[in-house]
């Protein structure tokens, strides 16, 4: 079922899950969240984010996205804290394992996907680059916006490049070597569903599962040669199985 998209005032009002999201583009930090609650069959309303909305602003804290409420419980905004509250919340099917290797390997496979220098940072950061190399990339108003606010350097342009590439070939790797289809092989967990959504970064689903902003899709799919030579198409294959098997299309955004 398609998620429904409501205003601050009706988000506010209600319980259960809600969540402002990036509208407009599948950032995959959002549509990750969106599929751990939709794997699970959790319902769920929906805010865009709207940068000039004062009450949206005070309501969650912030004008980022995702941010997740849930009942009365205070607003959370971080990848894991999102993960382990959808856990709680339906512990079957579980998407992390409770052995302790198998559930620190995942997790750290995630934080290469979502946190600081992982390839969901990184590789907005080599787009940023692109855009004020006038290569490609966001816009300049969007680059100029997400350069300033999560720290980009014009001397590391190089250096963004090799850590997307870097990691891009660690993810293959561990694939190539599960021995099934997911990236702990016949299971699946949450690390499948950031991989599925973080490669909208580099390669978005078509327009008809995916129907995102044209300058959006534009700047996703601007790749250098070196990222497009270490995008193995393993990863590519391993998110349509994802969205075929387990995410829902089209996207809401």
């Amino acid at each position: 079922m398609a998620v429904q998209f409501v205003t601050v005032e009706e988000a506010k009002a209600r319980k259960g899950l809600r969540m402002v999201v990036v509208g407009k583009v599948p950032s995959p930090w959002g549509e990750a969240a969106k599929g751990f609650f939709h794997i699970k069959g959790l319902d769920l309303v929906a805010v865009r984010l709207a940068y000039d909305d004062p009450a949206l602003k005070q309501w969650a804290g912030q004008l980022s996205g995702p941010v997740v409420f849930h009942d009365a419980e205070p607003p959370r905004s971080g990848w894991a804290e999102i993960l382990m509250l959808a856990e709680r919340l339906a512990p079957s099917p579980p998407l992390l394992s409770l052995k302790p290797n198998a559930r620190g390997r995942a997790i750290e496979l995630a934080n290469d996907f979502c946190a600081e220098r992982g390839l969901g940072w990184t590789r907005r950061l080599q787009l940023v680059h692109s855009s004020t190399q006038k290569s490609g990339g966001f816009p300049g108003r969007v680059a100029a916006y997400l350069g300033g606010k999560y720290g980009y350097d014009e001397s590391q342009g190089a250096a963004y490049t090799q850590r997307v590439i870097e990691l891009l070939g660690k993810f293959a790797g561990v694939l190539r070597k599960s021995g099934g289809p997911y990236y702990f092989g016949d299971t699946l967990n949450a690390v499948d569903v950031y991989s599925a959504a973080f490669m909208a970064l580099l390669k978005p689903l078509p327009d008809a599962q995916c129907p995102m902003e044209p300058w959006g899709r534009a700047a996703f799919e601007h790749l250098d040669d070196a990222t497009r030579a270490a995008l193995d198409p393993i990863l590519l294959e391993h998110r349509d199985m994802m969205y075929a098997r387990h995410l829902e299309t089209p996207l809401s955004l």
